[in-house]
This record gives C-alpha cells, sequence and structure tokens, in this order.
C-alpha cells in the first residue's frame, strides 16, 4: 500500500478476525455483549451487573495476555509513546469517561452493537469516528501530527 507503508493488513484481517470470534463466542456462549469497558467496570468492581465477575476478571487479563503472546511468537510491533505521561493520563480519563457517558466503548458499539444493528450503537460509532477525524484533522492543522 503506498500511501499506508507500514500498514500490516494480514495482521489487521486477523486482529478483526480473532476480536469477531470472541465477540461470537460472548454473545452466543453468554448472552453478554464484549464490551471492554463494561467487561474492565465488571471485574473491578465498579458494575454490579453483566457478565459474570470471573468472566469478566478472564476477558480483561486475557487482553494483555494474549498481545504478550503474540509479542513474543512474532518479534512485537515498534511503538512510540510521549515523553511525558501527561497525555495518556488526560487520554484515558477521556476516554473513560466518554465510555460512561455513551454507555459502552467502541468494542462493544463499534463490534458487538453494530453487528446486531443497534441504532444507539450505529449512532455512537459514527460519533467515535467523527470525534476522530476531528481530533486527527485539527492536530495536523496544528502541526502536532
Amino acid at each position: 500500500m503506498p500511501s499506508f507503508h507500514n500498514a500490516m493488513p494480514v495482521e489487521g484481517f486477523l486482529g478483526g478476525l480473532m476480536i469477531g470470534i470472541a465477540a461470537a463466542i460472548m454473545l452466543l456462549g453468554l448472552g453478554r455483549i464484549a464490551g471492554v469497558s463494561g467487561l474492565a467496570a465488571r471485574a473491578t468492581g465498579l458494575a454490579e451487573s453483566g457478565a459474570p465477575r470471573s468472566v469478566a476478571i478472564a476477558f480483561i487479563v486475557g487482553l494483555p495476555l494474549g498481545a504478550l503472546v503474540v509479542s513474543l511468537l512474532t518479534g512485537g510491533v515498534a511503538t512510540t509513546f510521549p515523553s511525558s505521561p501527561v497525555p495518556l493520563i488526560v487520554g484515558g480519563l477521556l476516554v473513560g469517561f466518554g465510555t460512561r457517558l455513551g454507555s459502552g466503548c467502541t468494542s462493544g458499539h463499534g463490534v458487538c452493537g453494530m453487528s446486531r444493528l443497534s441504532p444507539r450503537s450505529i449512532m455512537a460509532t459514527a460519533v467515535f469516528m467523527v470525534s476522530g477525524f476531528a481530533t486527527v484533522a485539527a492536530l495536523r492543522a496544528g502541526g502536532l501530527l
């Protein structure tokens, strides 16, 4: 892909396939949506309803462990982070606030809700996407990207 020289389409496809399979297993096996923010809230005790707490903990613990296994098997992916932790902390807090405000996160609405043709999820995902486009445009206009 000429304009995306760091693109990894096969890896992206496989990752998306695994996310879809995990979401299908959660929905078909437990009748629950595999939304990461809801599972994180349930795993930490912030939410009383949802998937069984043991399932939520296993799902949340499995996310970084799965990434670690893939990294060890493939040699990892080069990552860069800001020199200061402040943008990461502010971004994390904003994402957490947004997931509570939107009654879910991109995985819950974008993967699970849209596959069920939920109008609320379709609207939430459209808002996520437009917000992301606007943020990238603003950062590029400001010379920050």
